[in-house]
């Protein structure tokens, strides 16, 4: 399963669960985030490549199907309702991360 994160500006949140979530055997990971000034940009080969994007907040996911629509067509794309207020690795995000992507890990 190749599993894409996505939040604003790739520096915070996504990088936190693409780090956390890399050694899930049976899932490769990348991240990535929507504004221009994010670290890397979501690209359209990224949204080809994966099977599932995991989002922060639903502004994500509008904006994401707004500017990949016929790319995210058949793409399962979740929010995890992950709001900008942690640190990167911050305890609490990581516990969150985890809370909120476990549903969707390998049985």
């Amino acid at each position: 399963m190749k599993v894409l994160f996505v939040c604003s500006r790739n520096r915070l949140r996504s990088p936190t669960a693409q780090q956390i979530f890399a050694g899930v055997q049976g899932w490769e990971v990348d991240s990535a985030g929507l504004s221009p000034d994010a670290e890397h940009l979501v690209s359209a080969e990224q949204i080809e490549w994966t099977d599932l994007i995991l989002v922060m907040e639903p502004v994500h996911r509008r904006r994401l199907v707004q500017r990949y629509g016929p790319l995210t067509k058949g793409k399962r794309v979740a929010v995890l309702s992950i709001r900008d207020e942690y640190k990167f690795m911050q305890p609490e995000l990581i516990e969150l991360l985890h809370s909120r992507v476990k549903r969707y890990l390998p049985t």
